[in-house]
C-alpha cells in the first residue's frame, strides 16, 4: 500500500525525552531563507547541491507559485542567501520532490518527484540552471513507483536511483536512466533481500553500487546491499534494531574506503545510529543517539577534508527540533547546533559543504512561517575544489568547481600539470593529462592552493 512515509513519521518526533546537549565553539549559524508556501514549503530528504555558477540548488516537497501551486518547487540560492524560484511543479510534470537534485556532468540538474507524471507514480526530470524542465520518465508501477531519493551519476554517464514501491513484487526497485530518458529496471526487491529503499545509491571505486532499504531483510528492520553493474544484488547486512533500524539515507564512501551511514531508528531507545560498513559487509555501530544529542537521523553524512563526518538529526536535542552534529571515524559525536523552531525544525536532509568550506542545509518545518528554512553553518574549514565527474580517462575534459578561481595559474592531477581554462569564478575546465594517476587535484590561485577533498580516479 502506498503511503507518504514522511507524514507517518512526523507525529513521533515529539515523544522523545531529552537533556541539554553541549554545542561546539567557533562556529557561525545563519538562517538564510524562511519558506512561506509561495516560494515553496517543506524541503525534505534532498540535500542542496552546488551548481557550476557557485549557487546552491534544491527542491521543496510542497508549495510553489504558478497556475497550480502546492506541488513543490525547484529553487536556487546564492551563498549569501538570496533565493530565486526556478520552477513550480503542476502534477502532470511531477509533484512532491522529496529528493534533492544532482549536478550532471553536462551542467544540468537531475531529480525525481514522489508523485505526479503520466501515472501519478512519480517522475525523473532534468532542469537547467535557468529553470527549463524536461520530464524524462513517468513511472508506471511495473518499472517502479514513488522515488524519494536523489539520483547519482555513474562512471558510465547514466543516472541511477531507487523507487520506494513498484517493481515485480511492489517492494521497490533500482533503476538506471540515461540523460535522454531511456530507463532500465535493474532490480526489484522481494522483502527478504530488503524492501522500500528511500536513500540514494553510491558508486564505490570498485564500480559496484551500495545502498540501503528501509524495511525487509532477515529481521524486517532494513538492509545494506551491494549491486554490481550487471544487476546482481548481495545483501551485506540486515539490521536487528539493536544495531540500528530503518535507514532512510544512502551511504557515503569514506576516505578510508569504508562506507558510512545512518539509521533513523534502532539503537538506544530507537533514537537511531551512525554506522560504518566495509565493502565486504562487516558493520560497526559508531554511535547510538540518546535523544539529548539528537535523534532520528534521516539524512546522509558528508565527510570534510579533515576526515570528520557531518550530519543532522531530525529530532532530539534540548528543544526536540533536531540538531547538526559532527562525528569522527572513531565515533566521537559533537552537537554543533540545536534548532529552536524559530530558526528551523526537523532537518530531514543531510548537509552539503560548498567549495568555500561552509555547510548548508534545510529544515522541513519551523522558521517564521513553519514551512521550513535554509541555513548555513560556518566552522572555519578551508575552501577546496571538486571535480565533475569524480573519475575520467586521460585526455577527458573535466569540470573543476571552486570559489574565487579567477586568476588561477596552475592545475595539477596528482602532481601532473594539466591544461585548463577559467570559465567563471566558480568553474574551470581542464583535461586529464597523459601522465596522470589517481590522486588529489590542486588549483593554484592568487589567494592560495586549493585541493580536492577526495581523490580523482583516472580510469582506463
Amino acid at each position: 500500500m502506498k503511503r507518504q512515509i514522511w507524514r507517518k513519521r512526523v507525529g513521533a518526533f515529539s515523544l522523545l525525552c531529552v537533556a541539554a546537549a553541549i554545542s561546539a565553539p567557533a562556529q557561525t549559524f545563519n538562517s538564510l531563507v524562511n519558506f512561506d508556501e509561495s516560494n515553496g514549503s517543506n524541503p525534505f530528504y534532498g540535500a542542496l547541491v552546488q551548481g557550476l555558477d557557485g549557487n546552491l540548488y534544491g527542491t521543496t516537497s510542497a508549495g510553489g507559485a504558478g497556475a497550480a501551486p502546492g506541488y513543490g518547487s525547484v529553487f536556487n540560492l546564492t551563498p549569501a542567501g538570496a533565493m530565486s524560484q526556478l520552477y513550480s511543479f503542476s502534477r502532470s510534470d511531477g509533484s512532491n520532490a522529496l529528493g534533492g537534485l544532482i549536478l550532471g556532468a553536462d551542467g544540468n540538474f537531475y531529480g525525481t518527484t514522489q508523485y505526479g507524471g503520466a501515472n501519478n507514480d512519480g517522475t525523473v526530470f532534468q532542469i537547467t540552471s535557468s529553470g527549463a524542465l524536461i520530464t524524462l520518465h513517468s513511472f508506471d508501477s511495473a518499472d517502479g513507483a514513488n522515488p524519494f531519493c536523489s539520483l547519482i551519476q555513474g562512471t558510465n554517464g547514466s543516472f541511477y536511483g531507487t523507487t520506494v514501491y513498484g517493481g515485480v513484487t511492489g517492494y521497490g526497485t533500482i533503476f538506471k536512466i540515461t540523460s535522454s530518458g531511456t530507463l532500465t529496471s535493474l532490480y526489484s526487491f522481494s522483502s527478504t533481500d530488503g524492501a522500500n529503499p528511500l536513500g540514494a545509491l553510491v558508486q564505490a571505486p570498485n564500480g559496484s553500487f551500495y545502498g540501503t532499504t528501509q524495511y525487509g531483510g532477515a529481521n524486517g528492520y532494513g538492509t545494506v546491499f551491494k549491486l554490481t553493474a550487471t544487476g546482481v544484488l548481495t545483501t551485506l547486512h540486515s539490521f536487528a534494531s539493536t544495531d540500528g533500524a530503518n535507514p532512510h539515507a544512502g551511504l557515503v564512501v569514506g576516505a578510508d574506503g569504508n562506507l558510512y551511514g545512518t539509521t533513523a531508528y534502532g539503537g538506544t531507545s530507537s533514537n537511531g545510529t551512525v554506522f560504518k560498513i566495509t565493502p565486504a559487509g562487516t558493520l560497526t555501530t559508531l554511535h547510538k543517539f540518546k535523544g539529548s544529542d539528537g535523534a532520528n537521523p534521516f539524512g546522509a553524512l558528508v565527510q570534510a577534508a579533515n576526515l570528520t563526518f557531518y550530519g543532522t538529526t531530525s529530532s532530539g536535542g534540548s528543544t526536540y527540533s533536531g540538531t547538526v552534529f559532527s562525528i569522527t571515524t572513531a565515533g566521537t559525536v559533537v552537537t554543533l547546533h540545536t534548532f529552536e523552531s524559530t530558526d528551523g525544525a526537523n532537518p530531514y536532509a543531510g548537509l552539503v559543504q560548498d567549495t568555500g568550506g561552509d555547510f548548508y542545509g534545510t529544515t522541513g518545518f519551523g522558521g517564521t512561517y513553519s514551512y521550513g528554512t535554509v541555513f548555513s553553518l560556518s566552522l572555519g574549514l578551508p575552501a577546496f575544489v571538486e571535480t565533475l565527474p569524480a573519475a575520467g580517462k586521460k585526455g577527458a575534459a573535466i569540470k573543476i568547481l571552486g570559489t574565487d578561481l579567477t586568476g588561477a595559474t596552475a592545475v595539477t592531477f596528482n602532481g601532473i600539470s594539466a591544461p585548463f581554462t577559467v570559465v567563471q569564478p566558480s568553474e574551470i575546465t581542464a583535461r586529464v593529462p597523459a601522465g596522470a594517476t589517481s590522486g588529489k587535484v590542486q588549483v593554484v590561485t592568487p589567494s592560495g592552493t586549493l585541493t580536492s577533498k577526495g581523490s580523482f580516479r583516472v580510469s582506463k
